[in-house]
C-alpha cells in the first residue's frame, strides 16, 4: 500500500501509475502537455474539529488523467491510491479526461 503524506508522495505515486514524468501539479495555460498525462491540482481543505479547535487538516487534490485513447488501465490504477474516488470522465477536444479526487 502506498502511504501518502504530502504533495510530493502524491506525485512520485502519479508518476510511477503513469510509468514517466508526464505529471504536472498545476501548469500554466502555456505549458504544452505530452499525452497521456496527469494533471493535479488543490482543491481543498478537510478540516477536522475537536475540543473547540483544529485537530487535522487534510488536503484535497483533484486529478485528471488525459489521454488520447480511452484507457482503463492507469484510472484503475489511480483509484488503487488510498482515499482516492473517481469523480467524472468527459471530452474535450477528443481527448478523454478522467477525474478523481484524493485526501491525503
Amino acid at each position: 500500500m502506498v502511504n501518502l503524506t504530502c504533495r510530493d508522495d502524491l506525485k512520485k505515486a502519479l508518476r510511477t501509475i503513469i510509468g514517466s514524468k508526464e505529471v504536472y501539479f498545476q501548469p500554466p495555460e502555456s505549458q504544452r502537455l505530452t499525452y497521456p498525462c496527469i494533471i493535479y491540482e488543490l482543491g481543498d481543505y478537510n478540516l477536522i474539529h475537536a475540543d473547540n479547535g483544529k485537530h487535522h487538516i487534510s488536503e484535497q487534490y483533484n486529478i485528471t488523467l488525459i489521454t488520447k485513447q480511452p484507457d482503463e488501465t492507469i484510472g484503475k490504477a489511480i483509484l488503487e491510491l488510498p482515499m482516492c474516488s473517481f469523480n467524472r470522465p468527459f471530452i474535450n477536444d477528443g481527448l478523454y479526461h478522467y477525474v478523481f479526487t484524493i485526501y491525503i
